[in-house]
């Protein structure tokens, strides 16, 4: 990963929110860096700062929110000092798009899909007219879409639920961004509906030679998509690595979690595996491991001070007091152990 460009870079990254009268502190010293042309997956529990994180990349937070400090590079500019929509214009939509989880709240029902597809073309393109309908087609016929002459004056609710997802990535695809986030892009959809549209997206990366991030609180759906995952737990990445050392060889008692969740690892006639407690209330200071609560594990230090990142590899760091070497070792839980490609247990 050394030798990759590195497009996006965030350092240290704070994101608050005041709400009645309090205020929360979403994202907790985010720090990560994004590599041309990757897949990067983005899990966690829903709360747990996905959303909010990316949303900072586009200018997107909600009135109530800003960032406190820290910095977001791209291409030498630090999006976190962006004030104005002029600023945000040249970024949203032609340098970094977004295909959010519910289509029907991304796409005008009073517009036609083919109208909406233009709009885009016309702002960060400047294509319009005959060229415009030309590539109103191809980009349909690219996302999936067939009779896309037809197709292109209809509206959303002449759309089926996958559909209307091919429709909104197809609006993204149409700003020719750099960075496409992909927020919770399956959620609505059944799981053959899934596999198609995670397909579409990886052959869209190639042609259209992008950088994508996948936002899901599922670790099994970016498990045949992503180079590399990074674990959010209460607005901090607890956990990133390649997509291997993640499924293979994870290391943070909460990664642990997640994937024991999975129901392919459930055991025919026993309970499935659920994770005990509740996020952290992240309206007052988080001591320590934020986890710590929930972690059977938790080691003392774990409720007072907050662990830094130990490096496992040169791609894979992990923020937990476990593997400190004066730590005791503690074994993943066997559930985990049939993850692995041969059947046996990268933990030795």
């Amino acid at each position: 990963m050394e030798n990759r460009e590195t497009i996006l870079s965030v350092r240290d990254l704070n994101v608050k929110f005041s709400l009645r009268g309090k205020v929360l502190h979403a994202i907790r010293g985010v720090s990560l860096d994004l590599y041309k042309g990757e897949s990067f997956a983005i899990v966690g529990e829903s709360g747990s700062g996905k959303s909010v994180l990316t949303k900072t990349f586009m200018g997107l937070l909600d009135q109530n929110g800003w960032v406190d400090s820290g910095s977001i590079l791209y291409h030498g500019e630090d999006l976190a000092a962006y004030k104005t929509e002029k600023q945000w214009l040249k970024i949203r939509g032609r340098e970094i798009a977004m295909v959010l989880q519910d289509p029907m709240t991304s796409l005008n029902p009073l517009k036609t899909i083919g109208a909406q597809i233009g709009e885009a073309l016309k702002l960060h393109q400047g294509i319009k007219g005959a060229e415009a309908k030309k590539r109103i087609c191809e980009i349909l016929t690219d996302v999936g879409i067939n009779e896309p002459e037809r197709r292109a004056k209809q509206y959303p609710h002449e759309f089926s639920g996958g559909m209307r997802q091919r429709a909104v990535i197809a609006i993204a695809i149409a700003c020719n961004p750099k960075i496409l986030i992909c927020d919770e892009p399956t959620t609505a959809l059944d799981v053959t509906i899934q596999a198609q549209i995670l397909q579409l997206i990886k052959n869209l990366i190639r042609k259209y030679q992008l950088t994508t991030v996948y936002i899901t609180h599922d670790l099994g759906v970016v498990a045949n998509v992503a180079d590399r995952i990074a674990v959010m737990y209460a607005g901090d990445i607890v956990e990133v690595g390649t997509c291997e050392e993640i499924y293979y060889s994870p290391r943070h008692p909460y990664t642990w979690a997640l994937l024991s969740s999975l129901p392919q690892l459930g055991v025919k006639g026993e309970e499935l595996f659920s994770i005990r407690g509740t996020p952290p209330n992240l309206f007052g200071e988080v001591a320590g491991d934020a986890f710590a609560p929930r972690n059977p594990q938790a080691l003392n230090i774990d409720f007072t001070e907050r662990p830094p990142y130990f490096e496992v590899s040169e791609t894979h760091k992990v923020r937990s007091w476990l593997l400190d070497e004066r730590a005791p070792k503690v074994e993943p839980p066997e559930a985990l152990k049939r993850l692995t490609p041969e059947g046996g247990s990268l933990y030795e």
